[in-house]
């Protein structure tokens, strides 16, 4: 009986008023807590370095220990007034702590791109090779290794790594472990004489910062990886720098490459910035741009790939943008001449590149060639070259021929990895039934054993289904 008596008043209009009072008193009670507690906060008044707190803060300067009242300060206010009345400033403790963030710019917060712009002040460009020309660059570059490094390959290997440079800024070399694919980038390095960048790919990443660094909010440091140092630095020279991106399917390539990929495909490169950092202090590295650094020209990223089990599969997107080669084989050791390294800038390799696709345009018969088949790939597997492989095919075929190679070697090369490889991602069942008629046809148009890599893609294909 008590306690519903008890509960009748408790839930009463009566009571509902007293609640809502009460919860009024507490607000108003809180707020004027806080009022009185920001009025409690010290004035700080500063001229030139000296400064004066207010109660409890601190001392007075130039006086002994002890805490001051409350006349003491006001003299001492009274006395900075009289002394300099126009350079008063009068600042919360909120805006002295802003004041000293950005005193903090004292010092870079890239360390290692800073040092980098005082390397550069007193830069002197070397002597470039400018006469050696790209069969030339071939020869001495395997010769180079054989003698120099112990390292052997087969001179169309060579001249597909070569040509290759020509069409994108990107490469994959894939194939078995221990078929030379991170050597033979580090060689090229060495042949050039700037030694190649080696980034080894962790199982873990999954974005850009993994790959070029992060800024660290507590250090208030930007972490800087070893490729933002070499794109920083590729920006002041003229030299070749290659990168290595070792085991990139070790991870998801899209994850963290993806940005490069997009910003390399730009045909504009004043267009190719590289967001790095989202805020600018004035003593950032000279080549920073409002946070963005310019991806060179003079720059390559070749990846290697291995095919097992422990690695993700390479996407269209990637195959598409990047140039394959298959590195499946070894080849036998030779004795070379003794052969030094060379010295070319990009700005050569560029050009004598371009003369060769003027001067080794991809004949009108081997033209016509091509667009019959991509007219039988389109008929019988819906499946089309597209601009970009055919501007690739345009470009890749004359320096290859420049190279010393054969034109219709080189058409059979880059239409295996970029055409016939599209065929993985058909019906098996169906590319196994249509293989033979698809080597049949390639016989009738290009010549009986004048595609042997197209047609061994093909029937690799066509085994594993």
């Amino acid at each position: 009986m008590i306690l519903e008596k008890l509960w009748e008043f408790l839930s009463s209009k009566t009571a509902i008023i007293v609640y809502v009072v009460l919860l009024l008193l507490l607000i108003i009670f809180l707020a004027v807590f806080m009022i009185a507690d920001e009025h409690r906060k010290p004035l700080i008044i500063k001229k030139g370095k000296e400064t004066l707190k207010g109660p409890g803060r601190g001392r007075r300067p130039g006086s002994g220990l002890g805490m001051p009242n409350s006349a003491t300060v006001g003299r001492n206010v009274t006395q900075v007034v009289q002394q300099q009345p126009t350079v008063i400033k009068v600042e919360t403790e909120t805006t002295l702590k802003k004041e000293d963030k950005n005193e903090q710019t004292d010092e870079s917060r890239f360390f290692m791109l800073t040092q980098i712009d005082e390397k550069y002040k007193t830069y002197e460009e070397p002597k470039y090779t400018t006469k050696i020309g790209l069969e030339e660059l071939c020869n001495q570059f395997r010769n180079f290794m054989s003698y120099k490094l112990k390292l052997y390959y087969n001179i169309s290997d060579i001249r597909r790594f070569i040509a290759s440079l020509s069409v994108s800024k990107t490469m994959i070399l894939q194939g078995m472990s221990g078929t030379g694919k991170t050597s033979l980038a580090y060689a090229f390095g060495e042949f050039l004489q700037n030694p190649t960048t080696v980034v080894p790919i962790q199982p873990m990443w999954k974005e850009r910062t993994d790959l070029i660094g992060y800024y660290n909010e507590f250090t208030k440091k930007f972490n800087e990886g070893v490729l933002l140092q070499k794109i920083y630095e590729a920006n002041y020279t003229d030299e070749i720098y290659i990168t290595v991106l070792d085991e990139m399917n070790i991870a998801r390539i899209e994850y963290y490459f993806a940005e490069f990929l997009s910003l390399l495909e730009l045909p504009n490169l004043e267009s190719r910035n590289l967001d790095v950092i989202t805020d600018v202090w004035d003593n950032d590295p000279k080549l920073l741009n409002n946070g963005q650094l310019r991806l060179a020209k003079n720059m390559w990223f070749i990846g290697t790939a291995n095919n097992d089990d422990s690695t993700f599969a390479i996407s269209d997107k990637v195959y598409d943008r990047a140039m394959i080669i298959n590195l499946d084989t070894k080849a036998e050791p030779f004795e070379a001449p003794k052969t030094a390294p060379v010295k070319i800038s990009c700005e050569h390799l560029e050009r004598i590149m371009e003369t060769a696709k003027k001067d080794f345009t991809i004949s009108r018969r081997n033209l016509n060639r091509i667009k019959k088949l991509d007219s039988y790939m389109i008929a019988n597997f819906h499946l089309t070259f597209g601009n970009r492989i055919m501007k690739q095919i345009k470009t890749y075929v004359p320096v290859f021929v420049a190279c010393g190679g054969d034109e219709l070697e080189a058409i059979d090369d880059i239409l295996s990895r970029k055409v016939m490889r599209k065929l993985e991602a058909q019906n098996p069942v169906y590319v196994r039934n249509a293989s033979e008629g698809l080597c049949n046809y390639l016989d009738e148009v290009f010549g009986v054993d004048k595609m042997p890599l197209c047609k061994e893609y093909i029937l690799r294909i066509a085994r594993n289904a």
